[in-house]
């Protein structure tokens, strides 16, 4: 095919299945029907035209949302490079505004799907600045919404769908024209914030909006997981996940969200004690480019509630090296694991590095407590002393976090035992844990020998046991 054949010679069939998906891309015309998307997720897009016209971008348009509601994702980002570069056409393009903000918006659906929100983002925008009718403005907000919120950049989704609920209540669209995007970001604003109960309601409203639609339900069913996680209730959730994964549904879902699901498992196995299972369950887990779902992040939370603090440092190593690579929902997670893993191995700065960089970018991307979900409680309340005491600016973020933390830090027997302890005999403490010999603990902790055989006498003493091994015992011991 040439480059003046355009993107595609579509059929008759593919036209006009493109033009009647399009025209359902905004809301007051009902959704796109399932044929017409499964029939363009297969098909070919093509080169770049010479020129763009609105035509062409109507079916490219069309493929690109096909292919991310159909799961169909095997090009993954570089079907967007093929006609983008750095969020712009590469060749020349007349194209209408509503057109031009209709093909950023399919841009922006696509890279969420294939998690890149970070990319999405961008095109959102653009989306955004190009629409000029109260529906293409809800389809950009809509969007919008889902890649920020993938991304942790939470007031900007809050923003978004605020301003998108409010053109939808305005115009009195139809309950089945809600965007599964707008209600996929809204559960990641509503995560942040620890609301279980407004998951609950997202769920409800994902179910009611497309009943008969399995991969809408297969979102809603993971929302409610997600909800009843947060909650507590985690035997139950753990039995609904695993209905979940093992279903014939999970073959009609989209990829974003079945990571997702398969990662909340690995927490749940992980709360309640079930490390190696958790471990398994992520062994053919395979992270995609950008991170939306990062399964070494997951990982690195089971092994350090095994105590594998160095294998946290080595399975996180690449996630740090990404850099503006990383979504940064799932890199704020890396960095608090990180965190703590360090101050067990008796790197205090280094620790204290990776939780300000975790808090530098909470509270640039609008204070979440998801990055403190799975942590042991006294640990991360130790780092927030130390993080409060030498940033002193990051002082009232770290006392909101510790007012959180109750409600989503990792149950574990070690911060029963902990509390008897004073702040100094809990930092020995955590190093007890570790690998580490006493006279290596000494030079980590600038003191001689005989002081720290000294405080881990005392440390015995509180804990009622008589021996390393005992105290190693105890302070591991799962929660019951």
């Amino acid at each position: 095919m040439s480059d003046s054949d355009g993107p595609i010679s579509p059929s008759a069939a593919l036209r006009a299945a493109a033009a009647h998906t399009f025209a359902r891309l905004e809301p007051g015309h009902g959704q796109p029907l399932a044929r017409h998307l499964a029939l363009l997720a297969e098909a070919e897009p093509g080169a770049t035209p010479l020129i763009w016209t609105d035509t062409r971008a109507m079916v490219l348009t069309s493929m690109l949302v096909a292919r991310a509601r159909h799961d169909a994702l095997g090009d993954g980002i570089e079907l967007v490079s093929r006609y983008f570069d750095s969020g712009r056409l590469t060749r020349p393009a007349a194209l209408s505004g509503p057109a031009r903000s209709a093909l950023y918006a399919g841009v922006a659906e696509y890279c969420a799907a294939v998690g890149w929100p970070q990319i999405g983002g961008h095109y959102a925008a653009e989306a955004l600045l190009f629409a000029e009718t109260p529906a293409q403005r809800y389809r950009a907000l809509s969007v919008q919404a889902l890649n920020l919120g993938l991304n942790a950049e939470y007031p900007g989704a809050a923003r978004a769908i605020d301003d998108a609920r409010q053109l939808y209540g305005d115009y009195g669209w139809a309950a089945e024209d809600v965007s599964h995007c707008l209600l996929l970001g809204d559960g990641f604003v509503a995560a942040s914030r620890a609301e279980s109960a407004r998951m609950h309601a997202i769920a409800d409203e994902l179910e009611h909006a497309q009943p008969d639609d399995p991969y809408w339900v297969f979102s809603a069913e993971m929302t409610r997981v997600a909800a009843m996680f947060i909650g507590r209730s985690v035997p139950e959730a753990l039995a609904k996940s695993w209905e979940l994964l093992h279903s014939s549904g999970r073959t009609r879902s989209f990829r974003i969200v079945r990571g997702l699901l398969l990662g909340l498992h690995a927490d749940m196995l992980t709360a309640l004690g079930e490390y190696e299972e958790a471990l398994a369950v992520l062994d053919n887990a395979v992270t995609n480019p950008g991170h939306a779902v990062c399964f070494p992040m997951q990982r690195s939370r089971t092994l350090l509630q095994m105590g594998r603090e160095r294998e946290v440092i080595e399975n996180t190593n690449a996630c740090v090296a990404l850099h503006d690579e990383h979504c940064l929902r799932t890199l704020t997670q890396v960095l608090t694991v990180r965190a703590v893993a360090f101050l067990r191995m008796g790197g205090e700065k280094r620790a204290l590095q990776s939780m300000e960089s975790a808090f530098r970018l909470i509270q640039r991307t609008g204070g979440s407590m998801m990055p403190f979900l799975m942590i042991p409680f006294s640990e991360t309340d130790l780092l927030l002393d130390r993080l409060s005491a030498t940033t002193p600016d990051l002082a009232s973020a770290a006392a909101t976090t510790r007012q959180m933390l109750p409600k989503i830090a990792a149950p574990s027997a070690r911060d029963d035992a902990f509390a008897a302890l004073t702040t100094t005999e809990r930092e020995l403490a955590y190093l007890l844990t570790s690998s580490l010999g006493i006279p290596d603990i000494a030079r980590a902790r600038n003191v001689s020998v005989n002081t720290v055989k000294s405080q881990v006498r005392s440390i015995y003493g509180k804990l009622g046991v008589s021996s390393r091994e005992d105290a190693v015992a105890l302070l591991q011991r799962p929660h019951e």
